[in-house]
């Protein structure tokens, strides 16, 4: 940027980073709990997942020039468009790994005198969680793709606010150095998504 509204490279990683990793955070969450939600109930599983499925191939840059004017230039649109790139396809990851979960730990569960609740809690959450925070992983690249298109509509700092800046100012240089640091930041963003992924999910080893 230039006088006031510069932002150094290290402020723009980071304002990156918060950005995708608050959208993930969100969405994942979100599917989750609407996953759950929808496989409670086979008619509402009949009727919303069509919906889902039906708004889950729109790409994540699509939403873009709704953000805009739903939350205006701002980190509000950037996180939206990450929580858009992943939300519903992690909701039918969530639905489907509860289809997968085996009859025969939920017949143990009632067995052991485990109420519904019980068995959602601590039976089925657990089983899905690891495989929905794969299917996360798998669209970290979506996300990421999306939360620096949306930094080039005009916010004053992250990476794609660098590489539009290097446009605006014909420095190819600088283009080239946000193209780097975009494949570095997205490399260590993936490497530590594993990391949480064998630290916290440590009970999935013969998925890891």
């Amino acid at each position: 940027g230039l006088g006031s509204q510069a932002a150094g490279i290290p402020s723009s990683i980071l304002s990156s980073f918060f950005r995708v990793f608050v959208g993930l955070g969100i969405g994942f969450i979100s599917a989750l709990c609407a996953g759950m939600a929808i496989s409670m109930s086979i008619w509402v599983k009949r009727f919303v997942m069509p919906i889902v499925e039906l708004l889950a191939p729109i790409a994540p840059i699509a939403w873009i020039p709704l953000a805009l004017v739903i939350f205006g230039i701002g980190n509000q649109t950037a996180i939206f468009i990450v929580f858009m790139g992943v939300f519903f396809m992690l909701t039918i990851a969530t639905v489907k790994a509860i289809e997968t979960v085996p009859e025969y730990l939920i017949n143990i569960a009632k067995t052991l005198g485990a109420r519904k609740w019980q068995i959602w809690t601590q039976v089925t959450f657990p089983y899905i969680l690891p495989q929905v925070f794969t299917i996360l992983r798998l669209n970290f690249i979506a996300a990421w793709m999306a939360v620096l298109a949306a930094e080039m509509t005009g916010l004053r700092d992250g990476l794609g606010a660098i590489i539009m800046n290097g446009r605006n100012l014909f420095d190819n240089n600088l283009i080239l150095l946000g193209m780097c640091l975009i494949g570095v930041s997205g490399f260590i963003i993936d490497a530590l998504l594993k990391y949480i992924q064998k630290k916290f999910f440590w009970w999935d080893v013969q998925r890891m």
